[in-house]
């Protein structure tokens, strides 16, 4: 335990008993003083902060106004305001204006306080009329006329993207709104329709083959590389194949809504059905095209009309899935920055897409087809649906078809699989029987 041990050093002597004795005295004599000068100065602040400046203020406004505002100091010192160029301002002139009697204001008057007042207009009345009084044209000239991935690419000539046996047309599923669709005829046919117009693609479908409608995924068009693979393959096969870009995707027209996309894919569907006879009919729908697929299934399922047959590429479950954001926020973000001038603009455009129940409901052969290292759907969630889907219709009209990790084909490239087309053609058969 260590001890303190004091400094070693002179003492001090102790206070003698008569300087004890004064400084008592003098405690004494000062804390019996009734009234000290600290309480007279802080009574006086009181009354001048409580009592004095109100009064000023409240009874003589125009008196603090005169001595405070009218004979204010100036800065510059000794500066002469009435020579606008000794300020290296030689593109200006200096004026006086009379607002009210015995009011002179000084006026500097140049180009960039025209364009600054011009501008203070604008930014401060005409946007936010604009923005609060005229949505409605805002959203025409915003959302119906932005820009479209690929740049420069006219989705009218299928034949510039390498399909020479297909043809582009426009439907028209409601009044205002038009579909883009591409028309592919099986590739046995490709000599023929050379130089064919859309009557003879239409009469075409009545022969009898199969007939495919591909319902793409989110984001782009129908030209993208992955759905333009899918064709090929079809048509490879044998098979027409008919693939639509949603309202507003691609070159069709309208704002993209779940209830829109449903109605475009069923108004196809009826088209189709109306043209092609007998011939089977198989709905392919990717990612967010399966969502399109089970919504139209079940709403022709009310009908009383059963699909022929229904793969399922990449399979999402909004219910049982986190997405961090609304599918169809590409489509308000075409111009940079209008996030901020409409807050949330998409928050009205609400999506469901309830594919566990819709699979519950469905009565038509359904193909899941899936990669192991989808990057978008984990694994877990097509296998789940499936084995819903199988519980209602039973393991031989519901089949699953899984990718090994180890291709790469992540969520869109099944295409590349060369075993793909075999495993089409077999459910192609698997219906036809």
């Amino acid at each position: 335990m260590k001890r303190r041990i004091p400094k070693q050093g002179l003492a001090s002597p102790p206070p003698s008993s008569s300087s004890s004795v004064q400084r008592r005295v003098h405690s004494q004599r000062k804390d019996s003083r009734p009234f000290s000068w600290w309480l007279k100065w802080g009574l006086l602040a009181l009354f001048v902060v409580f009592i004095v400046l109100p009064c000023t203020v409240k009874v003589l406004p125009n008196l603090i106004q005169h001595y405070v505002y009218a004979h204010r100091l100036r800065v510059p010192f000794f500066a002469d305001l009435s020579r606008p160029d000794e300020f290296s301002l030689n593109h200006t002139i200096n004026m006086y204006l009379t607002s009210e009697e015995g009011i002179s204001l000084g006026v500097w008057f140049s180009w960039w306080l025209k364009w600054g007042l011009l501008a203070l207009f604008v930014v401060f009345i005409v946007l936010p009329y604009t923005v609060k009084v005229l949505p409605n044209l805002i959203q025409h000239y915003v959302y119906a006329h932005r820009l479209r991935v690929p740049f420069f690419a006219d989705l009218s000539r299928p034949d510039e993207f390498s399909l020479n046996h297909t043809i582009n047309m426009y439907l028209t599923p409601e009044e205002g709104i038009s579909l883009g669709v591409w028309h592919t005829v099986p590739a046995s046919q490709w000599k023929e329709a050379q130089g064919k117009d859309l009557a003879w693609y239409q009469d075409s479908l009545g022969a009898g083959g199969p007939v495919f409608i591909y319902l793409h995924g989110n984001l782009g068009t129908r030209s993208a590389p992955h759905r333009m693979g899918v064709a090929k393959i079809l048509s490879g096969l044998g098979y027409h194949v008919l693939v639509p870009d949603y309202r507003g995707f691609g070159d069709s027209t309208g704002e993209p809504t779940e209830d829109g996309l449903t109605t475009d894919a069923l108004y196809l569907y009826n088209w189709v059905k109306a043209r092609s006879r007998n011939s089977l009919i198989v709905i392919w729908g990717h990612s967010l095209g399966t969502g399109v697929a089970t919504n139209m299934a079940v709403e022709l399922v009310k009908q009383g009309v059963v699909l022929d047959g229904v793969i399922l590429e990449g399979i999402f479950n909004a219910a049982r899935q986190n997405i961090p954001f609304h599918p169809f926020i590409w489509y308000y973000w075409k111009y940079p920055g209008i996030g901020y001038l409409f807050k949330e603009p998409w928050a009205e455009n609400k999506v469901v897409f309830p594919t566990e129940e819709n699979l519950k409901q469905m009565r038509s052969p359904v193909l899941f087809l899936h990669s192991e290292d989808d990057h978008l759907v984990p694994i877990s969630i097509p296998q789940q649906l499936h084995e819903v889907a199988a519980s209602v219709q039973g393991a031989e009209r519901v089949k699953m078809v899984t990718f090994e990790g180890s291709l790469g084909y992540l969520h869109n490239g099944l295409y590349r699989d060369p075993r793909l087309p075999g495993i089409i053609k077999e459910f192609v058969q698997s219906l036809e029987g």
